[in-house]
């Protein structure tokens, strides 16, 4: 029998592209937050947001769908969700198309 490999993966918000419209923390709270600035943030599982620009934070395996529909749907074209292993973007703008 094959053995299933499932790659962590990683997401990322462009806080320079973020329009602010919120369709990634209504999918995601647990992965994305606003800030003060009305810019979505990605957070990390002690909860903290990540404000460094390009901080990224591993996806919850349970949210892995979620977070790659949010960076499908975002309208800013900011969220960018790539493979742990070698940072191939498997969802975001940079993401290779079907």
């Amino acid at each position: 029998m094959a053995e299933v490999v499932t790659d962590q993966l990683q997401v990322w918000v462009d806080q320079d592209l973020c329009t602010g419209d919120g369709l990634c923390v209504q999918y995601a709270p647990e992965v994305f937050e606003f800030d003060v600035d009305g810019l979505a943030y990605v957070k990390g599982p002690d909860g903290e947001l990540r404000l460094a620009p390009g901080s990224r934070v591993d996806v919850p395996e349970h949210l892995r769908l979620e977070v790659i529909d949010s960076a499908k749907e975002c309208p800013g074209d900011c969220i960018h969700v790539v493979r742990g292993s070698d940072g191939v973007e498997v969802a975001g703008p940079e993401a290779e198309e079907d």
